[in-house]
């Protein structure tokens, strides 16, 4: 029985992995395309230019790093802690 039970498991989970184009149904269409999004596979964007990273993704550093030990400003709100 649990022979049976495992392969009647083990044959529906190998139903689930149908690798064909998935299609819509006879008489519906596709929903509309997104706005921007490309017409077609030629004119998709390659992994390449997915990964690039524009400039505001990956802004260049616009503050001076200091070069050396200076005295810090005084914080207004750099208070001890209550006790």
């Amino acid at each position: 029985m649990r022979t049976l039970v495992a392969l009647t498991v083990l044959v529906a989970l190998s139903a689930c992995g149908a690798k064909a184009a998935l299609t819509p149904a006879e008489g519906a269409s596709l929903p509309v395309a997104p706005y921007g999004a490309p017409d077609g596979e030629e004119n998709a964007p390659t992994a390449e230019q997915l990964l690039e990273l524009d400039a505001l993704a990956a802004p260049e550093r616009s503050v001076e790093l200091r070069r050396r030990s200076e005295e810090r400003e005084d914080d207004p709100f750099d208070l001890p802690p209550d006790n």
